[in-house]
């Protein structure tokens, strides 16, 4: 199958120079802490493989994880787009995982869950190699990325969004990042149409339990993991979040919201964006997970 390449860092900023002409793309960065893995096969479906890249902190052995899912409309993009977060995350005493996972196009609702939940059991599994410990693990995603991180972290332990593997490791995160995914589908912000609908097999109107099954919204309860939301000025990527925080709230788990007013939706892929969400990034992953005794 040909894949979809129509969202790219490059594009995005053709796109966007317009409108905000001082954005600059982050510059890769190589770091002597990093150890940096291409292109490992976590899972394989038949011929079909799908990789991640490793970003590893060669510090500590025992580093937090941070699980990192691309966004693109659920039908595009790419593992390549996290690299700049994942290095300057790593670097800072993280262990971070960019991951392919079958898109739209390929396969639909709800595969590509099932594709990062065994990539986190690959990944436990590979603890000692990966120089990580395996009960710190945060999920981080971008735009529909966002979305199907959210939903992870909120479904831990519920077999219902698992597929049989060969892993006995947990599926379990302690973290959540959100950069601008909607956290339910349907909702008066909420205005996800066409892409959400060929992702999900059909229109709210045909699909109804499955769009309120693949909102995070339904499953937010006590056992959901401290999330960090970062927002663009578009609302319609809220969707959900305040109804999410309510929820934790009940139930004393943390949450934190920093929003850019004015920036385009894909602000983490470019400066002077980039800079401030990798810092609220890393200071609410050591809040999290590097605590003081």
């Amino acid at each position: 199958m040909k894949k979809d390449t129509s969202y790219t860092v490059n594009s995005s900023y053709k796109k966007y120079k317009k409108h905000f002409p001082n954005i600059e793309i982050p510059k890769l960065q190589h770091y002597e802490n990093v150890n940096e893995i291409y292109d490992e096969v976590y899972k394989q479906i038949d011929e079909r493989k799908l990789h991640l890249d490793a970003f590893v902190n060669t510090d500590s052995l025992l580093n937090p994880a941070v699980v990192m899912v691309h966004g693109g409309g659920w039908k595009s993009g790419d593992k390549s787009h996290m690299k700049p977060m994942a290095q300057f995350i790593a670097s800072k005493g993280y262990a971070c995982f960019a991951l392919e996972y079958r898109l739209s196009d390929e396969a639909q609702y709800p595969e590509g869950i099932y594709d990062i939940k065994e990539a986190i059991q690959y990944i436990k599994s590979n603890a000692t190699r990966f120089r990580i410990d395996t009960t710190k693990v945060a999920i981080l995603g971008t735009s529909s990325g966002a979305q199907m991180a959210t939903l992870v972290g909120a479904t831990n332990n519920n077999s219902n969004f698992e597929a049989e593997t060969d892993y006995s490791a947990s599926t379990s995160v302690q973290a959540i990042v959100n950069l601008d995914g909607v956290i339910a589908f349907v909702h008066p912000k909420s205005s996800e149409g066409k892409m959400a609908a060929w992702w999900l097999g059909g229109t709210s109107k045909e699909k109804p339990e499955t769009w309120k099954q693949a909102s995070a919204l339904t499953h937010i309860d006590e056992n959901t993991p401290p999330t960090l939301f970062i927002s663009s000025q578009y609302e319609r990527f809220q969707a959900g979040r305040e109804e999410m925080i309510e929820i934790m709230n009940k139930h004393n788990i943390y949450s934190q919201v920093e929003n850019f007013p004015e920036s385009p939706h894909t602000f983490w892929l470019f400066n002077p964006w980039y800079k401030d969400t990798v810092n609220y990034i890393t200071i609410f992953l050591d809040k999290t997970f590097k605590k003081k005794p």
